[in-house]
């Protein structure tokens, strides 16, 4: 979505600073994501487009979920002189947004060109209140309590917004999106295609597709029932549809769908079913502070006691100690 487009999406010869600030928490894939593209359209063009510092808060490496710390340039300085200012986050960022910081961010953002957030780092764009009036997106997982957190924003399920000097992306496939956009944007079509030729990479998504919970990759090529039954569940994971249910819907016997699932998947429709209601449920017990209780009613369980017998006996352990380790 372009609600406006800003300076920093049309054709210039300049090169453009970009200034990344990385928390620890996030994905080493959405760093690569942001950083790598430009790297790569430098690489083809005939003169550096692009320019870039990394920096953290503290001025140490933040340490992506991977375990493998990403190598900084110094601390965050809002100050300082840029053009871009890229917040990239996850786990705990939403919960990072001292005065002090937010400060910070605004004073960078009054300053820069543009400013985006990459998966999480739009909480932190949100609590500055630069995402008040505008369109947004976050990670799919954290959809729902991020339109709730800032109710001021209109919270789209896109892979990537760009309202005005506002711009965020839902995770590591569509910063990569975005970041092929910018070299599209600024160098042409022709830099654009090969940098993506760079990492053999094929852009079969528009901005505005919705982000799926579930990322199907090649399942489409094995029948198109699966896809659909997979699409079907994720739409009602608080309110579970029987199996028979869905197979009516999708057109095929109770028994054809199991076939269909066994053959593709090698578990049942009910066994998959129930992971991808826990794995949401996991997600919500780790990342967020809600009771139990609303998590289970979110996740399609009856009651906590239901919820915690379930939980416990596909992780191992119950959802409060889960959440305490």
């Amino acid at each position: 979505m372009e609600n406006e487009k800003p300076i920093i999406f049309r054709p210039a010869e300049d090169p453009l600073h970009l200034t990344f600030l990385v928390f620890s928490g996030c994905s080493i894939m959405c760093v690569a994501s942001a950083v790598d593209p430009l790297r790569a359209a430098n690489r083809v063009s005939s003169a550096p487009a692009f320019e870039w510092t990394v920096v953290s808060v503290d001025g140490k490496p933040p340490v992506t979920t991977s375990g493998l710390p990403v190598a900084v340039d110094g601390t965050f300085d809002p100050d300082a002189a840029t053009d871009v200012l890229v917040i990239v986050g996850g786990f705990g960022t939403r919960l990072a947004a001292t005065p002090a910081l937010v400060a910070g961010v605004q004073r960078a953002a009054r300053a820069a060109s543009a400013i985006g957030g990459v998966e999480a780092g739009g909480w932190l764009l949100g609590r500055a209140g630069l995402l008040e009036g505008r369109a947004a997106t976050t990670h799919w997982e954290d959809l729902e309590d991020f339109a709730a957190a800032f109710p001021g924003a209109d919270v789209r399920p896109d892979r990537y917004v760009i309202d005005g000097p506002v711009f965020t992306a839902g995770g590591a496939s569509p910063t990569f999106d975005l970041m092929l956009h910018l070299v599209r944007s600024r160098l042409g079509m022709a830099v654009a295609l090969d940098v993506a030729s760079v990492f053999i990479y094929d852009q079969a998504r528009a901005a505005t597709d919705a982000q799926p919970l579930v990322s199907l990759g090649r399942l489409d090529g094995f029948d198109p029932r699966l896809a659909q039954t997979i699409r079907l569940m994720e739409s009602h994971v608080d309110r579970p549809l029987p199996i028979s249910a869905i197979a009516r819907r999708i057109g095929v016997t109770t028994r054809t769908l199991e076939k269909l699932f066994t053959g593709a998947i090698g578990e049942t429709p009910g066994a998959y079913y129930l992971r991808l209601r826990l794995n949401a449920a996991r997600r919500l017990v780790l990342d967020t502070t809600e009771p139990m209780a609303d998590i289970a009613a979110r996740t399609g369980f009856g009651s906590a006691a239901a919820f915690s017998r379930a939980f416990s006996k596909a992780f191992g352990q119950a959802p409060a100690r889960m959440r305490r380790g």
